[in-house]
């Protein structure tokens, strides 16, 4: 076995390095290089510690050059960056040099995505400006991590990964801002007569208007005469729509250390959100409310049109000819006004409507420049307007047609906001309430049967289902 005693001196080192044996050792096992040089330092450090650096800088290098001459490798250039083998597959077929450098880095239990970077870049952990000269002033950093001394502190690398390396300065990054999703914008009460109740009721007087086939207005006629001829004296028929205000709450209960601490301002939020609420479940009642203790809305008023579906036509579907046959019975006086309100499930139905032509056929509707355009939001040149609220496709109530200026809207109280800390005193919480009470309903009561022609006409119009 070869005894590797550690010199106490430059002529000792020297003498000792110059053994054959000893030398190969040293340089088939780097851990054993570090080691072996680490003791001599520190007994040179003990003896003469004002000259260290530059004496054991000049020496070690000598000596390590001496050693690669002597085994036919090339010295290591500090001048040079040279990359290391990051991986044992990449130095299994490699010279020896390779293989000592790989397991020096080895030693230092690095990750194989940190041997990658000093592969990438030619340097270990800590090494640059105020790090290791060389590799000899390597070779002695790693020296006491290998002997379980403690690791250099130029290998300690201040990041993010650990927090009692650096992790802890780093704080997390916190956005005071709330993502959620917006609400659709309201249907009916935009283009709905909205008017002011100043009371419980509000009667709205109407002309009860339901048949023009021998008078107008239910009642009013006229009459061709001769000269000095006379006429039947007729009067239009009355009727009156009455709106009596419902009340539609909603409210919720938060603790007040929330509402202090929270970084978002959380009293604005919640108005934020109740009044859109309130504003989406209003507009949901106008159009699909069954009344009582609530507005009527249109699917269920008695002047609905339903449009029947076509003889054979395959359930969920919607075919060109639904949406001719509804255009058709929208009153004539309201067509400039109509919109269409659909289901957003319906869309596919639409780009893939067309019209059989003989033995042929076209699509009915579809971008100018085919899908490569912007899809053109109008059907027979009215609006179409897409809902959620609308029901889904092939149910009724999926497609309408409709002109809301014949929808009454009162407005009895707008929406109210109060919060209250007492109730909740002895948990600390308060409680949020909204209110608003409106109603809603359509201010006519039946469909018209026009002068010729059996088919009714109306302001409010469906697709039938289609199950």
């Amino acid at each position: 076995m070869v005894t590797k005693t550690t010199p106490d001196s430059p002529e000792q080192l020297e003498e000792s390095l110059n053994d054959p044996k000893l030398r190969q050792t040293l340089m088939e096992d780097p851990a054993e290089l570090a080691r072996y040089i680490d003791g001599y330092a520190k007994k040179f450090m003990e003896r003469d510690k004002g000259e260290l650096d530059a004496q054991l800088k000049t020496q070690m290098e000598e000596v390590v050059k001496r050693m690669y001459e002597e085994n036919n490798t090339a010295q290591p250039d500090t001048k040079v960056i040279r990359r290391v083998p990051s991986d044992d597959g990449q130095v299994a077929g490699g010279n020896r040099r390779a293989i000592q450098d790989h397991a020096v880095y080895r030693h230092l239990d690095l990750s194989r995505m940190e041997r990658r970077q000093i592969a990438a870049y030619g340097t270990a952990p800590g090494m640059g400006v105020n790090g290791f000269e060389d590799f000899v002033d390597f070779a002695r950093g790693i020296s006491p991590h290998v002997t379980n001394k403690g690791l250099d502190a130029r290998l300690k690398v201040l990041g993010e990964s650990q927090g009692d390396q650096g992790g802890f300065l780093v704080p997390e990054e916190f956005r005071a801002e709330l993502l959620m999703n917006t609400l659709e914008m309201a249907v009916i009460r935009p283009r709905a007569r909205v008017l002011p109740m100043a009371g419980l009721t509000v009667r709205i007087p109407a002309i009860r208007d339901v048949s023009h086939a021998t008078n107008v207005f239910g009642g009013v006629q006229g009459y061709w005469t001769p000269e000095s001829g006379t006429f039947t004296q007729t009067e239009p028929t009355f009727a009156q729509a009455v709106l009596t205000a419902k009340k539609l709450m909603g409210g919720t209960r938060i603790g007040n250390e929330l509402l202090r601490d929270s970084a978002i301002t959380l009293e604005p939020l919640i108005n934020s959100l109740f009044a859109q609420a309130i504003a989406y479940f209003e507009d949901d009642a106008f159009m699909s409310g069954v009344g009582g203790g609530q507005p009527l809305g249109i699917l269920n008023a008695d002047a609905l049109v339903s449009v029947a579906k076509e003889s054979g036509q395959a359930a969920t579907t919607l075919v060109t000819e639904n949406v001719i046959k509804a255009y058709s019975r929208m009153l004539p006086q309201s067509i400039a006004r109509a919109v269409w309100v659909m289901h957003p499930d319906v869309q596919p139905q639409l780009y893939t409507m067309s019209l059989s032509v003989g033995t042929g056929g076209a699509p009915m509707f579809f971008p100018a420049g085919g899908l490569t355009g912007s899809p053109t939001p109008t059907l027979l040149g009215r609006p179409i307007v897409f809902s959620e609220k609308c029901q889904t496709l092939g149910t009724a109530g999926d497609v309408y047609l409709v002109d809301l200026s014949y929808y009454l809207i009162g407005d009895r109280m707008a929406l109210e906001m109060a919060s209250s800390p007492h109730v909740r005193f002895n948990t600390d919480e308060t409680d949020f309430r909204f209110i608003q009470r409106v109603d809603g309903r359509p201010w006519i009561d039946s469909a018209l049967t026009p002068r010729n022609g059996s088919n009714t006409l109306s302001p409010f119009l469906a697709i039938a289902a289609r199950a």
